[in-house]
């Protein structure tokens, strides 16, 4: 009796979660991937500041056993835009101290992009980078997936430079900001001619890349240190697009909404301090 309790409580589960993650699915519209995928579980959500060229912006997260996703947030939560996708075995964690303008932050990498992100508060901080390198470990203890060894750099702030980072000459609307994909640097257009195709962000686009990375490309210059946001280093954004020297400093608000995480326990989901780590979550059927 007791088994077959199991798994009925199992199946419930299986159809909830389907739904659950069918749902999500369907609020990036038209731009959605595909998420529904035989054995995926969505563990958590919430939303955190993102760090982007010109400034911190909310974004909905989404972790599952496997992936992590964050969208644009649209319609007060009910709808989403712009979804990534990041399989766990290519992210990597760097915890960071806060900076003026962000509290509470730390980097994300991945081969792709990398960027910084910052919670509501430190117990939100804990329990996402907790979350996401629990689920990660368990990935790659499977077997079947192995971590990347290349990871994209972060971008510098558009607002921590006015001068080129190469010739020193001035942005202004005319001579626009760049940046270098290999550095991360902020450069001026005519320091930033070359392109070139750098594998773990794109195998066949050629990228921006500024003259001092494509002339030391022979010598193998080691990758600048990373910093925090707090005009030092910062995030790398999609948008291929130059910026003026116009600045976006607007003030910062952080969602206090709490991020959910589901409990394996209850087969509920709750606030942070209930997750429980899943630890029978091969044991759930396919």
């Amino acid at each position: 009796m007791s088994q077959m309790s199991t798994t009925m409580d199992q199946l419930i589960f299986q159809r909830e979660n389907r739904e659950r993650i069918q749902a999500l699915e369907s609020s990036f519209g038209l731009s959605r991937g595909l998420l529904s995928t035989p054995g995926r579980v969505l563990m958590g959500e919430g939303q955190l500041l993102k760090q982007g060229r010109r400034k911190a912006e909310p974004k909905v997260f989404f972790l599952f056993n496997d992936v992590l996703v964050y969208g644009s947030i649209i319609l007060n939560g009910r709808w989403h835009k712009k979804q990534n996708i990041f399989p766990l075995e290519d992210i990597q964690l760097q915890d960071l101290q806060d900076s003026e303008r962000l509290t509470n932050q730390w980097l994300i990498r991945t081969p792709r992009k990398s960027f910084f992100v910052s919670a509501p508060s430190y117990d939100e901080k804990q329990a996402w980078m907790h979350h996401i390198e629990d689920c990660r470990s368990r990935l790659l203890k499977g077997g079947s997936c192995q971590p990347s060894p290349a990871f994209a750099v972060s971008w510098i702030p558009d607002a921590a430079a006015y001068k080129c980072m190469r010739c020193f000459s001035r942005f202004t609307v005319a001579n626009r900001r760049h940046h270098c994909r290999k550095c991360g640097f902020l450069v001026c257009n005519s320091c930033s001619k070359t392109r070139e195709v750098i594998d773990h962000i794109h195998p066949t686009k050629k990228l921006r890349v500024c003259r001092c990375c494509h002339t030391s490309k022979k010598e193998e210059v080691p990758s600048r240190q990373r910093g925090d946001s707090n005009g030092k280093n910062s995030s790398e954004e999609d948008d291929e697009a130059a910026s003026s020297d116009e600045g976006e400093d607007g003030e910062i608000t952080q969602n206090q909404t709490p991020s959910q995480w589901f409990s394996t326990q209850t087969d509920t989901w709750g606030q942070v301090g209930t997750y429980v780590d899943p630890a029978s979550l091969h044991q759930w059927p396919q």
